[in-house]
């Protein structure tokens, strides 16, 4: 058995919470293993911030509450309360929305692992190539677009401020 095949414990998220500054907001921790199926990000939002409404297309995603409280919101106006052990299921193409409490919010999120992006053309139609067929693939997380400072999702790809803010967004996450 290689060591990627050996089962271990990665990471104390109290520890990861502990660590970090009571005002960092954005991911205090990222699932980074070799040859990982799936993504995780430990996500901090610092009170009152928000993660604005948007939706996973690609992804179901699970959710789970670790710290603090919050709502969430889906894209029909229903709001559910989040607290800590609170796990949510995010059905692909759902549309939500997360607001922290006046505690913040800090909560898992784990999903399958997206394969990494490339460009590629069919050489019969000059189309871009569908995922699995010549270096296609499903877009890269979003969590990088998510402002640690007010928790807006920012819409440009690769901004390196904060469109509501101004504060410094955080670096791609690790493929």
């Amino acid at each position: 058995m290689s060591p990627d095949e050996t089962p271990r414990v990665l990471a104390d998220l109290d520890d990861h919470m502990a660590r970090a500054a009571p005002d960092r907001g954005g991911a205090l921790w990222r699932l980074a293993e070799p040859g990982r199926q799936l993504d995780a990000n430990l996500v901090r939002l610092p009170p009152g911030a928000a993660v604005g409404e948007h939706a996973e297309n690609d992804l179901d995603v699970l959710l789970l509450v670790v710290g603090g409280g919050g709502e969430i919101e889906d894209g029909a106006g229903g709001r559910q309360t989040l607290a800590p052990k609170a796990l949510v299921w995010l059905p692909r193409t759902s549309r939500r929305a997360l607001r922290a409490g006046p505690e913040g919010l800090v909560y898992l999120t784990v999903h399958r692992r997206r394969p990494g992006m490339a460009v590629g053309l069919r050489a019969s139609a000059g189309e871009r190539a569908a995922p699995g067929e010549g270096g296609g693939g499903e877009g890269p997380c979003m969590l990088d677009r998510v402002c640690p400072a007010c928790g807006r999702m920012n819409e440009r790809a690769g901004a390196v401020a904060c469109e509501r803010c101004g504060e410094p967004l955080p670096s791609a996450p690790p493929d």
